[in-house]
């Protein structure tokens, strides 16, 4: 058994680790904000739900596709400048989506914080990684995770309030935060690199996976507007397939792979892989659902909506924090995925069960909205944890950017379910849109579960430090 340090951590790593929280945590409040915000743009830009969509599924497929190559070019040229280039152009980014006169306008400055976002997430781990010793990796990777609840719990609220003065205010909220860590990056860490002779990465092969995962989502999203017969619709399901299996081939031939193939030898590291994607489908449907049932079916303003939905991801936060890191140390990641997952499809089969037209907020949303959020703060964690345990210091913003892509295929096949499930119909016509998206978000939960238990994990009580 290693020693584990009893000492706290110096003055240093703790400003690190909350320079890179902030980054996790502003690309965190950016998702909940903006799904605040949804009502709002609706009306801004006249527009319907498939269509205003795009709004955070082009974030979510450029996010999905970019992380593992803008991780690679970090890796060869330099972790730091990977992180800083990112949170410039997210910054940058936010404030052209703040000033967009149209809807296009603003998908397209979504893509261009997409890519901000997609080389600020993955250095940010690895930066992470590298600063601290083994002993105390999986507490600061909990506490890096944990951020993004925080996010969560802070996002609702905040952004109902913000899109009071304007829904512009939601992506500008993002400005001083990028600002800070920018200096406080340039002031604090290290420069560090992958030893060896830099490749550039499989950008074309990072292309195509943007290609099929947008087609596939544009299949799903406009099937009931283009009936699901059309020849439109059919060639999108069956070109998006097509073109990510020519992605998937391309990745066993070229040097530097979007996703290498050896990486998913690992038992543990393909599991936990699979279950961020079943596990973030849920989710994105969720975080969509939860905002548009409170302000649509139960008629509420988006401030109302707003702190309705935040008990439930302030409980994600809480669990992450207080016991996330602790359980995984005593049960491994597991028993702590698996039964995260499981809470969390419980709390939306709740929701199925209990949820109609007529307001109850404490005895009909509360529980469940609560037992969702307890499942989220143990399960996103965990995952993060889980998937860079395995990982040579080498290959470290390679799998956070594993992490980051599974994390956001899941959210936009999630948000592309659930538009097309909810339909077109009025509330007033009955609550089957909103149930069928509770039961797909409950069986996308399930099944998370079970893939679960493919997670190879043993307690980490001589790794993670016992004393936070």
């Amino acid at each position: 058994m290693s020693h584990v340090p009893n000492d706290p951590p110096s003055p240093r790593l703790r400003l690190i680790l909350l320079l890179v929280s902030a980054a996790t945590f502003m690309a965190g409040l950016d998702l909940f904000i903006v799904n605040v915000a949804f009502p709002n743009l609706r009306s801004a830009f006249h527009t319907d739900d498939a269509s205003l969509s795009w709004v955070l599924n082009a974030y979510a497929i450029v996010f999905a596709a970019l992380p593992i190559p803008l991780g690679r070019l970090a890796d060869a040229y330099g972790r730091r400048a990977g992180f800083a280039a990112g949170l410039a152009v997210f910054a940058a980014a936010s404030i052209g989506c703040a000033v967009a006169p149209s809807l296009g306008w603003l998908i397209a400055a979504r893509v261009a914080q997409a890519v901000g976002a997609a080389a600020l997430v993955p250095t940010s781990l690895s930066l992470l990684l590298g600063e601290f010793p083994p002993a105390r990796r999986p507490s600061a990777v909990a506490t890096w995770a944990a951020s993004g609840a925080l996010a969560a719990a802070a996002g609702p609220p905040l952004g109902g309030l913000l899109v009071q003065a304007g829904w512009r205010w939601v992506f500008l909220i993002n400005v001083p935060i990028a600002a800070l860590a920018l200096i406080g990056t340039f002031w604090l860490v290290s420069e560090s690199r992958a030893e060896g002779r830099p490749q550039l990465p499989d950008l074309a092969g990072a292309l195509l996976l943007v290609l099929g995962i947008g087609l596939l989502t544009l299949g799903v999203v406009e099937g009931n507007d283009w009936s699901w017969g059309a020849p439109a619709t059919v060639i999108c399901l069956i070109g998006g397939p097509v073109a990510v299996a020519a992605f998937l081939v391309r990745c066993t031939r070229h040097r530097q792979p979007v996703i290498e193939p050896r990486m998913f030898g690992d038992r543990a590291f393909s599991a936990a892989t699979a279950v961020t994607v079943l596990f973030f489908a849920g989710f994105g449907a969720i975080v969509l659902g939860n905002i548009l049932f409170l302000a649509d079916a139960w008629h509420g303003s988006v401030l109302r909506a707003g702190l309705e939905f935040a008990p439930g991801p302030a409980m994600a936060a809480l669990v992450s924090f207080t016991v996330a890191a602790r359980l995984i140390a005593r049960f491994g990641h597991r028993s702590v995925a698996v039964s995260g997952a499981l809470i969390t499809a419980l709390g939306s089969a709740l929701l199925l069960a209990s949820l109609t037209t007529d307001p109850a907020y404490l005895s009909d949303y509360l529980p469940g909205g609560l037992l969702i959020g307890a499942g989220v703060g143990l399960t996103l964690p965990t995952l993060a944890a889980a998937i860079s345990a395995p990982l040579p210091p080498d290959r470290r913003a390679v799998g956070s950017g594993i992490f980051a892509m599974g994390r956001q295929l899941g959210t936009v096949l999630g948000v592309a379910a659930f538009i097309a499930l909810l339909g077109r119909s009025a509330i007033d016509e009955g609550m089957s849109g909103y149930d069928r998206g509770w039961a797909f978000i409950t069986v996308t939960e399930l099944a998370a579960a079970a893939v679960g238990f493919g997670i190879i994990g043993r307690p980490a009580v001589d790794r993670v430090p016992q004393h936070q």
